[in-house]
């Protein structure tokens, strides 16, 4: 790509992330007469804090090169997402920007919606640090999800590593645990300067001796798909076909589902069953025959 298409792209990327806000999106008046959807060019200018005719020839493909300042400003002014940032840097010519380390994550209402319709197999999101940032009720049931484990409440790695019932509900405890602490080196590589991960791994060693004895072999990340056996303290034996997917715009937020077997499916199911239905079930009385 030469100069001047690069320059056209970066008008086209522009004009179309404008395209595609409202005005309430970014806390704006509807106001009158807007002959086309989205923003207008001088609300852009506005919310950036930039002239509104050097805007305008950004958006013309002019010779113009804004700076990493300006740039910053304007995906936060489109709220672009961290692709979509990185790919506003690479059309405008500037380095890669650094990553960004939101304070939290969360699940939209659509994904949550979609973890709640897979019941009964079990099903939850994770962010990328490892966190539950959704579930379905199989998923509470089967990982006690909703169980409070302070300092890290909320966190996969922590449960693992300091709970003794994921060391006692797994029979392959320790390949899981250095699959999946493989998978969190990996992860905090990828975002050096994240001083969460560095506090994380800190509290870990000092809690858990199989962390620390296996952190320091770095060794590399091995799926953690496949077959799971769970010998679960109230549920007894369960078996599943474990799959992991990832969104297109955020692959950071992994989708994780678990597809019980026919055993399981049915224990799921019965212990999901609204409690009004078991109730009606156990008190309703025998069929008589009508008397002649």
């Amino acid at each position: 790509m030469n100069e001047r298409e690069r320059r056209q792209a970066l008008a086209d990327f522009l004009r179309k992330r404008r395209a595609r806000l409202s005005p309430s999106a970014v806390g704006l008046p509807p106001g009158l007469r807007r002959r086309t959807p989205g923003l207008r060019r001088e609300e852009v200018a506005q919310l950036a804090n930039i002239g509104t005719s050097w805007y305008i020839w950004l958006e013309q493909g002019r010779d113009v090169h804004p700076s990493a300042s300006v740039l910053e400003s304007l995906a936060q002014a489109l709220r672009l997402t961290r692709n979509e940032r990185r790919h506003l840097f690479l059309l405008a010519g500037q380095p890669l920007p650094a990553p960004t380390f939101p304070s939290e994550e969360h699940a939209s209402p659509v994904l949550q919606q979609v973890i709640s319709d897979l019941d009964p197999n079990p099903a939850y999101v994770l962010g990328r640090r490892w966190d539950y940032l959704a579930w379905n009720k199989a998923a509470s049931s089967v990982f006690a999800i909703d169980q409070s484990a302070p300092p890290y409440s909320r966190n996969l790695i922590w449960r693992l590593f300091t709970s003794p019932t994921y060391q006692v509900c797994y029979p392959n405890w320790e390949q899981l645990a250095r699959g999946v602490l493989a998978e969190l080196y990996t992860a905090s590589t990828l975002y050096p300067g994240d001083a969460w991960f560095e506090e994380l791994v800190e509290d870990l060693r000092e809690v858990s001796p199989e962390f620390g004895q296996w952190w320091s072999h770095q060794d590399a990340p091995l799926s953690i798909e496949g077959h799971k056996v769970m010998e679960h303290l109230t549920l007894g034996h369960l078996e599943f076909e474990h799959i992991i997917l990832q969104i297109p715009s955020d692959p950071d937020v992994r989708i994780m589902i678990f597809t019980p077997s026919p055993a399981t499916r049915t224990k799921l199911e019965r212990l999901l069953e609204p409690v009004t239905s078991r109730s009606l079930s156990r008190t309703r009385l025998p069929v008589q025959s009508e008397k002649r």
